[in-house]
């Protein structure tokens, strides 16, 4: 305007409204000096405990000061309780403001507070506790005040009360109550006793809501105590009925804390529903009552002595299975002893107690010199030939024992077939690397052979013992190797992933990040629950022992087959140990990542815990069927990349399975067919091809065994077992699509589960109605295991928190220690289970050893 007034009408024109405008500017500024000179601001000697009745505009402020005696040995809260009685105050509150000697606190009436989507909740009555701030004397007096002061012109009639605290500080051991609310806050002072480094402070309440939150803060000014401010500082964990927090007395400088408990002012953190509103600009919304009632406890958490105790307590438990297993094992080292003397002296001993089936022994003059040979065959030549007369009926086994002339015969053949064959350069020296599998396998009379050995109508285990035992023994270390290979990839990623973890735990404060039973968890150093983890030291120790035990039976059988021991060439179960070494290994990762697991337990690292529960329960199954099926059990590439199948799908389930049906039809769909594909796999001996041709090979055996003429299965036994395993697995999909439970790791790790006992319950039953039977030691293993199994699920079920709700509805589940003072009910099962799972291991690595002295054309495969 100025611009243009002077292109307009000239200097003089500007100069004139220039003079206007400084004068108009000095006439404002004299009506407000002159208002701000009107503006009254009274000061007032008050007193506690008593309440002031008053009226503040904005012409006048109120200043209340008081006074209060501090002792340093003495500690008293001091406590504002602000009222506003007139309507509409919302639009211009009351700002009230404490002035201390070492701190300012400030709030206005109605408090404001946020929630969710920036919702307003406004809040007409107020009560904070004052910071007092320390003395360096032992007594003095301090002086505080309170002014209260507004912008409203309108006059806004409040009350104010300050009053005393005389239970501001806890004492050890006895329960205090309270009330608090979202706009009353509570705080309260603890001081450690002497002789106490840790103490666990509790919080409890009878009522689930509304959402509260439970802060341990350091002696400082300002407390933060509202909804919004809380987790600045400290730790603190949301809670419904009960919290806990350990505190250590190395934290806190000064010897002492404060134990602050906010209300929320929504109830979604905690699990609660979160009430719809419209949501509409500067909208306040009525939160309504919600007072809750709490009581608090501090109480001395356990002494080094405990923590020792516990340890000790750990190692002799399991180290007292090492002992057990050093007897054992000098018991049997002395029976086989004795049975070797016996056997070194042939004479003294009848044909009956030679504890050879099948063969009756010769005397060495009727071999004269062949039976010199003979022991130096090897298993293959021995088992290949035997099998041989077996199954094409050249010469029956009725006639060798019969005829040991004929006996004799028969071992010159074999002896001149050795001498062929090393003729042709296949050394029975040869590395293993110059042998593979696929040797045997791409000879078309091999082929048209397992054609034929397999589809019979009833096998022995001799027809599926046919490949080069160093074949096999390659093929089945891989397992291992394989197996410690991904072990180390997949710990080293895990134990940095959970120190970072506990570190954001430890800086942030938030408990409510891992899920712990925080009524028993007991910290060392940085490591919050330190009992979680140490329990699962029994894993990795009992794993380790299972090593040594499969170790000591290889070094015992590979000198057997060094000395060309008849019974290790041509008897029982063929012995290859990869597979054991591999579950030995399973169980020292699964404790070691346990423990990964429990150093900060939550929905987002779960499949730290269960991945190698799915290795393992898998790595039994296949030694299971890998015992009666050697020579077509599958490999370990094809075995692990299953199991990531697997992993792969717990992880989706866990992030995405959550009421996702597209999910669950999907999961289920994939089950059901991958059920159908092994199950044919394993009818048919591997004797069949997935190509497209299948539909048309199903219609004609339909045609020809169900429409044409109705037969029954060729294998009754195996189609018992997959009949049954068919309706297991679609009654767990079925379950799964149905329900669709939110700990989907849990669900699929039950489903590998109830297959491994289905298959086990099975192979026991099949070796009985066999008519072999089960040696006193795989009985005990197995009663022992049975025992061990339900207590531990007894335990395992008990569910002392779960990551599948929110912390808060967590923390409801927890309990108290149970065993010194140290370990609770989930510890208990991580004893328990890391017990079984070696005595399933055993029972595995000894239920078939009724059978070392049979001869393997008389173990039938099932």
């Amino acid at each position: 305007m100025v611009l243009r007034s002077c292109c307009k009408f000239g200097p003089v024109s500007v100069l004139f409204r220039l003079g206007y405008l400084a004068l108009l500017l000095l006439c404002v500024t004299h009506l407000r000096c002159a208002r701000a000179e009107t503006k009254t601001v009274v000061q007032k000697d008050a007193e506690f405990d008593v309440t002031y009745n008053d009226t503040v505009t904005s012409d006048n402020q109120t200043i209340y000061a008081f006074n209060h005696t501090v002792s340093r040995n003495k500690t008293e809260g001091v406590r504002v309780t602000v009222d506003v009685l007139s309507e509409g105050a919302e639009s211009s509150p009351i700002l009230f403001v404490v002035r201390q000697k070492q701190a300012v606190l400030s709030f206005q009436v109605p408090l404001i507070l946020r929630g969710l989507y920036q919702r307003k909740y406004p809040y007409a009555h107020v009560g904070r506790t004052l910071c007092q701030p320390p003395t360096r004397t032992l007594s003095e007096t301090q002086y505080f005040f309170v002014d209260v002061s507004t912008l409203s012109s309108l006059g806004t009639h409040y009350q104010l009360r300050i009053s005393r605290v005389d239970s501001f500080t806890l004492h050890t051991d006895k329960k205090f109550s309270f009330t608090a609310s979202p706009s009353q806050p509570q705080y309260f002072k603890y001081v450690f006793p002497d002789g106490v480094d840790t103490a666990i402070v509790k919080v409890n309440s009878e009522m689930t809501f509304p959402c509260s939150v439970m802060s341990i803060q350091d002696i400082q000014c300002p407390v933060y105590d509202l909804d919004n401010n809380v987790a600045f500082i400290g730790m603190y964990q949301t809670m419904t009925k009960t919290a806990a927090i350990t505190v250590q007395r190395k934290d806190f400088p000064s010897n002492s804390f404060y134990v602050v408990v906010v209300v929320k002012t929504e109830d979604e953190a905690c699990g609660g529903p979160l009430r719809f509103y419209p949501l509409r600009p500067d909208e306040l919304i009525d939160a309504g009552n919600r007072s809750k009632t709490l009581d608090v406890v501090v109480s001395p958490a356990i002494s080094s002595d405990v923590y020792v105790m516990g340890m000790l307590f750990c190692l002799g438990i399991f180290l007292s299975f090492y002992l057990l297993t050093f007897l054992v094992a000098c018991v049997e080292n002395k029976r086989m002893h004795r049975r070797r003397e016996g056997l070194l002296n042939p004479a003294d001993m009848s044909p009956a107690e030679t504890g050879k089936p099948g063969v009756t022994p010769v005397s060495p003059y009727e071999y004269g010199s062949f039976a010199d040979n003979a022991s130096t065959l090897s298993s293959e030549a021995i088992t290949d030939s035997i099998a041989s007369d077996a199954n094409y009926g050249y010469m029956g086994q009725e006639t060798l024992k019969r005829r040991p002339f004929l006996t004799a015969i028969h071992h010159v053949a074999i002896c001149i077939e050795r001498s062929l064959e090393s003729v042709t350069g296949r050394s029975r020296q040869e590395s293993l690397s110059s042998i593979e599998e696929d040797d045997y396998d791409t000879l078309a009379d091999i082929d048209s052979d397992k054609n034929i050995v397999r589809t019979k109508k009833y096998l022995c285990v001799s027809d599926l013992a046919r490949k080069d035992k160093r074949v096999l023994s390659k093929k089945y270390q891989i397992y291992f190797w394989n197996i410690a290979t991904i072990g180390v990839f997949y710990a080293l990623p895990v134990i940095q992933l959970v120190i970072t973890y506990q570190t954001v735990v430890n800086v942030t404060g938030n408990q409510d990040i891992c899920y712990y039973n925080f009524l028993c968890a007991h910290p060392l150093g940085n490591l919050s629950a330190f009992n979680n983890i140490l329990s699962n030291l029994g894993y990795v120790m009992l794993g380790l022992l299972f090593l040594l035990i499969v170790l000591q039976r290889d070094i015992i059988h590979s000198r057997a087959l060094d000395r060309h021991d008849l019974n290790a060439l041509e008897c029982g179960i063929p012995k290859h140990f990869g597979l054991f070494y591999a579950m030995g290994t399973a169980l020292m990762m699964e404790g070691l990542l346990s423990a990964c697991y429990h150093v900060c337990p939550n929905y987002t690292n779960f499949q730290f815990d269960t991945s190698f529960m799915y290795m393992i329960a898998g790595l039994c199954v296949l030694k299971l069927y890998q015992k009666r099926h050697p020579d077509i059990n599958a490999s370990a590439y094809t075995a692990y990349a299953c199991l990531a199948a697997v992993i792969f799908f717990s992880v989706l389930g866990v992030v995405f399975g959550k009421g996702n049906m597209v999910f669950w039809i999907i999961f289920s769909v994939l089950h059901i067919l991958a059920t159908m594909l092994l199950s044919t796999q394993l009818y048919y001996m591997g004797r069949w091809r997935l190509d497209s041709g299948i539909l048309r090979r199903i219609v004609y055996v339909i045609y020809t065994d169900c429409i044409r003429q109705c037969s029954g299965p060729m294998y009754i036994d195996r189609m018992v077992l997959l009949v049954m395993g068919n309706i297991v697995n679609w009654s767990l999909a079925a379950y799964g699509l149905l329900k669709t439970p939110n700990d989907f790791a849990s669900y699929l790790l039950a489903i590998a589960i109830c297959n491994l006992l289905l298959y086990f319950a099975f192979y026991i039953i099949m070796k009985l109605r066999s008519g072999e039977r089960i040696q006193c030691m795989a009985m005990v293993c197995i009663l022992f295991t049975a025992v061990v199994w339900g207590f531990a699920l007894f335990f395992f079920f008990q569910g002392l928190s779960t990551w599948q709700k929110t912390p808060a509805e967590s923390q409801e589940h927890n309990r108290d220690c149970i065993v010194l003072s140290f370990f609770d009910d989930h510890d208990i099962w991580h004893f328990l289970s890391s017990i079984a799972m070696f005595g399933s291991f055993l029972v595995l690595l000894t239920m078939d050893d009724d059978l070392d002295d049979v001869q393997r054309d008389k173990i039938f495969v099932f």
